[in-house]
């Protein structure tokens, strides 16, 4: 009985492990020019969207230092 519950968890493993190399063979990975290009498209995305943010926190600093300097 222990024997048949262990070789039914060992072929299911085995199936899945069969089914994953056949998914990792469907897999076509980008050449070497498109890598470059995604590459620096996200660099210069995040740059952008850094100084963004850099610009929103300088402003929004400016602001909040502007109205607790306030004297009423």
């Amino acid at each position: 009985m222990g024997e048949s519950v262990k070789s039914d968890k060992t072929s299911k493993l085995v199936k899945f492990w069969n089914g994953v190399k056949t998914e990792f063979k469907k897999i076509t990975w980008p050449d070497r020019e498109d890598l470059m290009k995604q590459s620096v498209a996200v660099v210069v995305i995040s740059v952008i969207v850094g100084l963004i943010i850099t610009v929103l926190d300088f402003g929004m600093q400016y602001g909040v230092d502007f109205i607790t300097t306030l004297k009423f």
